[in-house]
This record gives C-alpha cells, sequence and structure tokens, in this order.
C-alpha cells in the first residue's frame, strides 16, 4: 500500500497514492462516518482547476485527487520520484471499492445520469459483485437545484442507510456536487465520471495498450470529436507547456493563490 501525501501540479495538490491506499482511505471513512472527497483527475480535471481559480479553490479542499491519468502520474513521478507504478483509474477505482464494499457490507448510493443509465449500472454491479448493498440511486435533474431539492438529496442519502456515494455528473459538476456535498453527508464521496457509463455497459472504454501509454484520450477523441475536440486538442498542449513551465522553474504555480466560491452552484 503507498499513500505518499499530496503534491503541487500546476498549483492543483496531486495524491501521490494507489489503489490499495486509496480503498482503504475510502473504507476507513465510512466506517467511522466521515466525510472525505476523491476525485479521480486526468488532465482535463486538473486544469479546470488551473484554469478557475474558484474551482482550483474547491479541487484543493478535496481529501484525496488521485492521479486518473498516465500523464499526471508521470508528472508526479518526473519532478517528485513517487514511484508510482501504476495510475489510479476512476472507473477501476469504483470497481475496487465496490468490491471491498461487497466484502465488508457497507452500503453505496449511486447519485446521478439519468435513471435507465443507473438502472443498467445497477444491475452490471450486482451481476459482478452480488452481495453488494446498493442503498439507493438518485438520477441527476441536469440543472441547478434549490435549497429544498438540496436538503431533499442529503435526506434521501442519508437516510438510505448508504456509506459511501459515488457521483457521475462528469467534471467538473460532480467535484463541485462532492465539494459542496461532503460534510451535509459525512461519508466518502467518489467523483467518478464517466465510470457509470463505462459499467452499464453504455460507454466503450480505450483498449488497455492505449490506456497504458497515456493515449485514452485519442480513443475518446475518435468516439466523439464533436463534444470533446476542445478538450483535448488544447487543453492537452497546454497542460504540457506549464508542466515543461513548472519542470523548469520558469513557472511557479501556488496552491494557495486561488479564491474561495462566492455562492453554491447546487448542481444535480
Amino acid at each position: 500500500m503507498l499513500d505518499k501525501g499530496k503534491f503541487n501540479i500546476l498549483g492543483i495538490n496531486i495524491s501521490a497514492i494507489d489503489y490499495e491506499g486509496a480503498v482503504q482511505r475510502i473504507v476507513d471513512a465510512a466506517n467511522q462516518g466521515k466525510g472525505l472527497s476523491i476525485s479521480a483527475l486526468a488532465v482535463h480535471g486538473l486544469m479546470t482547476g488551473v484554469t478557475d481559480r474558484q474551482h482550483k479553490y474547491r479541487l484543493n479542499q478535496f481529501d484525496l485527487l488521485v492521479p486518473d491519468g498516465q500523464p499526471v502520474r508521470w508528472a508526479l513521478n518526473w519532478m517528485y520520484k513517487t514511484g508510482l507504478t501504476d495510475r489510479v483509474y476512476g472507473p477501476n477505482l469504483m470497481l475496487k471499492t465496490c468490491q471491498r464494499a461487497a466484502a465488508d457490507g457497507i452500503p453505496i448510493f449511486l447519485f446521478g445520469g439519468a435513471p435507465e443509465l443507473l438502472d443498467a449500472l445497477q444491475s452490471k454491479l450486482l451481476q459482478q459483485f452480488p452481495t453488494l448493498k446498493i442503498a439507493g440511486m438518485i438520477p441527476s435533474r441536469f440543472r441547478r437545484l434549490t435549497p429544498e431539492e438540496r436538503d431533499d438529496v442529503v435526506r434521501q442519502i442519508r437516510e438510505s442507510g448508504a456509506k459511501i456515494t459515488f457521483a457521475g455528473l462528469g467534471c467538473p459538476r460532480q467535484e463541485v456536487w462532492a465539494y459542496e456535498f461532503r460534510d451535509r453527508l459525512s461519508m466518502p464521496i467518489l467523483a467518478v465520471g464517466a465510470a457509470f457509463n463505462f459499467h452499464a455497459g453504455q460507454l466503450d472504454q480505450a483498449p488497455g495498450f492505449l490506456q497504458k501509454r497515456g493515449l485514452e484520450w485519442a480513443y475518446r477523441l475518435y468516439k466523439e470529436p464533436k463534444r470533446l475536440w476542445q478538450r483535448y486538442l488544447i487543453l492537452n498542449p497546454y497542460y504540457l507547456t506549464l508542466l515543461i513551465g513548472q519542470m523548469t522553474r520558469f513557472y511557479r504555480p501556488n496552491p494557495d493563490n486561488c479564491d474561495p466560491p462566492h455562492e453554491e452552484i447546487l448542481y444535480g
């Protein structure tokens, strides 16, 4: 098990941790009834904080920002010699957490996506982990919530008996949601993005050889060019340019150089 703490990558504090370390932190918090915010960040997720000072603040309040993308893992190894042999891929982290939750009898909750997505996801998870306790599910309304709706979501999740919540709202909405709901729910919240779609069988994952080489983005761009071209063809070169600047000390990003959000977004 590896957990070396947090390191500054472009002003975002990324955790140098492996799957075993992350799952153990999640399970410990679940058993203790403590809030824990976790997100698996690839380049796009990290850059949402680099380009938005308020979101940078949110991300740096997370308990764990695990290196979802190979380029983020490489940056940790290049700059800080962390010795990470693998990334902590969000979809895999979700499955490993569900496996441990099933073994330990820890109920989970699924938040986000359309009702049919959640139904398919629940079915697939129970096929893979028959003893997994899915305490409840709430689909996304795909808009901002009223304070009354927010309180109703909190009530439903807490009253379900769940001890871990998975949020699948897409980046960066799911990170905003985890930031805003962490202390209200007092349990681990995992922002896992496309994991819901992958595990429900509604979206193909990149082949393993592309994932290992940090080219998952190319596969996803090929699959969804209209939606993702800006994300990858602009943000990826920008990430690399800033990373070279940080490594050569021409760019000195400060995690504290950010702004607390002025108001809650309450996206749900």
